[in-house]
């Protein structure tokens, strides 16, 4: 039975797929990738599905949902660290928890996030000061260009905010001297050239965090910015924060009233990232924060990333807010099938009845309002599949 794509995401919107394969297998995945570009079709690698939204039209492509699980311990000691791989569909957040219980430093922060391993380092997904750059030592894919197996190290992946080479490679962008580069089939869009098969971690070890690098996280800890903390304990803050803006999913097999504040798709937008010399175009008030690395600054012990003297990085979320979005919002008020969160300005969600248009109807409205208020244009996060703004 072909599914459809609202049964596959986390926003429950999207019609059906033409093709559906779940890989069970490395193998298995390989042949289905390498199957629908042989017939010339698109297609869509499907994680944990909290990061799209796809037309209500469906997806005329072949779409191929990666189901292997299981974390590999490949060394653990107190010289080395400890050296973890985990294939591309594992659960994210049961890859955190586990980290968090054997004393791998470097994810705790990530805790919540859904989705798979496979689409983090794509995204390079971060919370809370927390980066996933900070703990990846190599990606294995498949080079859909090429035909082969291909393994990036953490210094080839070319990691900045929420983006990564896998991701610049949907729409062709690849390394310089790649063989087949500018191949009439790419941009590879919605999927990249390269597809995560799995990814290796390199953890430190120990029962204090990595440095805190976010303000809101370490007043809850009761540290500064740049101070550790247990594990347990920023886990359990991370997941309560989350819990309180909407960001987390309901448990597997909830059969309670549903909270649609958990019917989104994480974060829409990006928090922008500005040059220092375009502040003055902000209010005083708008938040500013540090942008940093995305590796950390030094390699002998735990730290953040260095800082950026010429960006800065505002809050999305403050400035859809202060442009007349306030939580809740709808084009047609309470009543409406796709509104803001009620928890968090930055969360479009589902309240039910809510189809694809209703929320990209939504999305340009705040993306509209604050670039008329603040000239700031928003960019989505999240991935947009047969619509756009």
């Amino acid at each position: 039975m072909v599914p459809s794509l609202a049964d596959l995401t986390t926003l429950r919107v999207g019609g059906p797929a033409a093709s559906y394969v779940e890989a069970e297998e490395e193998a298995a995945m390989i042949e289905a990738v390498t199957a629908a570009d042989d017939a010339g079709v698109p297609l869509l690698v499907v994680g944990g599905g909290s990061n799209l939204l796809v037309a209500d039209e469906g997806f005329g492509g072949v779409v191929v949902r990666d189901v292997r699980t299981g974390i590999t311990v490949e060394s653990d000691d107190s010289c080395g660290g400890a050296v973890v791989t985990a294939p591309a569909g594992q659960n994210w957040d049961e890859l955190v928890a586990r980290a968090v219980d054997e004393g791998w430093v470097g994810v705790e922060s990530l805790s919540g996030i859904p989705g798979t391993v496979g689409a983090a380092p794509v995204q390079n997904i971060g919370a809370y000061g927390q980066e996933l750059s900070g703990v990846v030592s190599l990606v294995r894919t498949w080079d859909r260009g090429e035909r082969r197996v291909r393994t990036f190290s953490v210094g080839e992946l070319g990691f900045g905010y929420r983006t990564s080479l896998l991701k610049r490679s949907m729409h062709g962008e690849g390394r310089e001297g790649i063989k087949g580069e500018g191949d009439p089939r790419a941009p590879w869009y919605p999927s990249p050239r390269y597809v995560v098969l799995s990814v290796q971690f390199q953890f430190r070890l120990g029962t204090l965090s990595a440095p805190v690098g976010y303000g809101e996280l370490a007043r809850r800890l009761g540290v500064e910015v740049g101070q550790r903390a247990p594990m347990k304990d920023v886990r359990e803050t991370v997941l309560g924060l989350r819990g309180g803006k909407g960001m987390l999913l309901d448990s597997p097999g909830f059969d309670g009233e549903p909270d649609h504040d958990r019917w989104n798709s994480g974060s829409f937008f990006t928090n922008p990232v500005i040059p220092v010399e375009h502040l003055e175009h902000l209010p005083e008030d708008a938040p500013r924060y540090p942008v940093r690395s995305a590796t950390p600054e030094t390699t002998t012990g735990p730290s953040l990333g260095a800082i950026d003297p010429t960006l800065v990085k505002t809050s999305a979320a403050w400035l859809i807010e202060h442009a007349g979005f306030a939580k809740g919002f709808g084009l047609a008020g309470e009543h409406s099938p796709a509104r803001l969160s009620t928890k968090h300005t930055l969360a479009m969600t589902n309240r039910g009845g809510a189809r694809t248009e209703d929320v990209i109807a939504l999305a340009r409205a705040v993306r509209d309002g604050v670039r008329d208020r603040f000239g700031v244009t928003l960019v989505p996060e999240t991935v947009l599949i047969g619509v756009s703004l």
